[in-house]
């Protein structure tokens, strides 16, 4: 099997999922950071494309950057600046050629994480 990723935005105070969510993907090598693609989240909180394809795929050190507070103020859950939550950065590793799934439960003062299936 070829390794992939995937990632799921679901906003957990509104009870739907994040659509129009920006997300940046990010390989680390060597303590720097490059960055491999942007794209944004469909009404059902997922990018229409892998956000790493088999194609791209491979084993090593990444980072999700997900865009929240622009997402937070455009569903006007914002509140007063400074935001609690702006960016949210999830930095992983992957080690075998397999399906990653790193999805994201976000709200204006919290959010987690957990490698999905």
């Amino acid at each position: 099997m070829a390794g992939f990723l995937t990632t799921h935005v679901l906003d957990t105070a509104r009870g739907c999922p994040a659509q129009g969510l920006t997300i940046a993907l990010y390989r680390i090598e060597g303590g720097e950071r490059r960055h491999l693609r942007t794209l944004v989240t469909n009404d059902d909180g997922r990018t229409d494309e892998q956000i790493l394809p088999a194609s791209e795929f491979r084993i090593g050190d990444y980072e999700l950057v997900f865009q929240a507070g622009d997402y937070l103020r455009a569903t006007g859950q914002a509140g007063d600046a400074p935001l609690f939550i702006d960016e949210v950065p999830i930095r992983f590793g992957m080690n075998e050629a397999t399906h990653y799934h790193v999805p994201l439960l976000l709200s204006p003062y919290g959010y987690s994480t957990y490698r999905g299936s």
